[in-house]
């Protein structure tokens, strides 16, 4: 079989990903919607007739593989091209080795990696070659092939949609690698969550975190891999800028802790200290923006309107006109009603997306604009919430299917947020009723 721009001559020295890449179809780690016994990809493999496909999903989760099995299972040489760095020259290349390997009686796979990068004229140039059987395409996309393949050549094949791997398999393929290339590394529960959640769903990128953490524990003599360890080694470094050393970033702190202390002389004096000392006066009222967010809220949703309205101001007018109104603004914060429920709220969905892995959007809430959308589901059995009793679908769920229940923002019982309260206590009650209803 022909060598491809994935090949590793020096097996020894490849990169673990290329090293852990399944040689038979019962190795793949995930797709069990479309491998597993009795499904769509299984089924054509097992049918002994190769044609031509579309394999689309997020990165890592075997779409290079898949090709690569399909070559062996096939017995076909497998000729690959990156639409990022090949052209009509490469294309020209591919066709001319696919009608040698025909004239030895040879089938032929040709398999292009992101082919959403080609474009019309380059994908049309496939066209007489699938359609003369002379090889069968297998395209790889990120993209929704409903805009980024064109519609003659999506016509030709069948569109495949492969699935970000799950906790589980990640788990599986962690197995995978511990006894090839981690003897004598332990990882312990919550540092390998920690890579779960980093990872994404990726195949690839998880391998290649494990590669860097045996490096990093090697030469550190690290026998045991704990959260803070991984941490440490997947940290970016951060710069911090610092305009005024700690005494400006002192001042800062004192005035919005002012602001949240609800004492109104104590914020104008650190405001008026800090312009007296040269700050800038719009980085000041980007700080009294955010500190509208973060203690108001929806308590006093005006607050983050009359803040833009200062930096606005400040902006036409200059200084000293201008300050006024960032005293103003800073005045108002200061004697508002309080709730950070926003801020923490924002706060714990960020974490939880930051260690969690992509959840796919449900079906029901997915965009279906084009036909082949709307046969894979999307949009089907949504429930649209004006045509329901107080605009409402009680019961519906907005959530990716499987994700815990979560509850992040609780808002106070100061100022307008006392009424939001009372809104969405009033459309949890919906929700349990219907749910009731329904048997739940």
């Amino acid at each position: 079989m022909s060598a491809d721009l994935f090949s590793h001559p020096d097996a020894d020295n490849a990169p673990l990903a290329e090293r852990l890449r399944p040689r038979v179809l019962d190795e793949v780690v995930g797709q069990r919607h479309l491998l597993g016994p009795g499904k769509p990809l299984r089924l054509a493999l097992e049918a002994g007739r190769p044609h031509s496909m579309i394999l689309w999903g997020p990165p890592g989760v075997g779409k290079t593989t898949l090709a690569r099995l399909m070559a062996t299972h096939f017995n076909a040489e497998f000729i690959a091209l990156s639409a990022v760095f090949s052209g009509v020259k490469e294309i020209r290349e591919a066709v001319q080795r696919a009608e040698i390997y025909k004239t030895q009686g040879r089938r032929t796979i040709l398999f292009v990696d992101e082919v959403h990068r080609f474009n019309k004229a380059q994908q049309d140039a496939f066209l007489p070659f699938v359609e003369s059987g002379l090889f069968t395409f297998i395209g790889a996309t990120t993209e929704n092939p409903s805009f980024e393949v064109n519609s003659a050549l999506l016509s030709r094949a069948s569109v495949y949609v492969l699935e970000s791997l799950t906790t589980d398999d990640m788990r599986a393929l962690f197995e995978r690698a511990r006894r090839e290339a981690l003897a004598g590394l332990a990882f312990d529960d919550p540092a390998l969550e920690r890579l779960i959640g980093w990872a994404d769903g990726d195949a690839r990128r998880f391998l290649n975190v494990l590669e860097t953490l045996k490096t990093a524990s090697d030469a550190a003599g690290v026998q045991q891999v704990d959260a803070a360890f991984v941490q440490n080694t997947l940290a970016q470094n951060l710069r911090r800028f610092d305009k005024g050393g700690d005494a400006f970033y002192d001042q800062i702190s004192a005035l919005h802790k002012s602001v949240r202390g609800s004492n109104p002389d104590a914020a104008l004096y650190w405001l008026v200290r800090m312009l007296d000392g040269g700050a800038d006066p719009l980085y000041l009222g980007r700080r009294i923006v955010r500190m509208a967010v973060e203690d108001i809220g929806l308590a006093d949703p005006r607050a983050l309107t009359m803040c833009l309205e200062a930096c606005q101001t400040y902006e036409r007018l200059g200084s000293p006109e201008g300050e006024l109104a960032l005293a103003q603004a800073t005045i108002y914060l200061a004697c508002a009603a309080k709730s950070n429920a926003v801020y923490m709220a924002y706060k714990a969905a960020r974490k939880f997306v930051g260690e969690d892995q992509s959840r796919p959007v449900p079906l029901h809430l997915r965009n279906a604009p084009t036909k082949l959308m709307k046969e894979l589901g999307h949009g089907k059995a949504y429930r649209y919430a004006h045509d329901e009793p107080d605009a409402y679908a009680a019961g519906e769920d907005y959530l990716p299917d499987g994700m815990p229940a979560v509850s992040w923002y609780n808002p106070t019982d100061r100022g307008l947020e006392a009424k939001i309260a009372q809104k969405l206590a009033y459309l949890k009650g919906l929700d349990r009723n219907a749910r009731e209803a329904e048997g739940q």
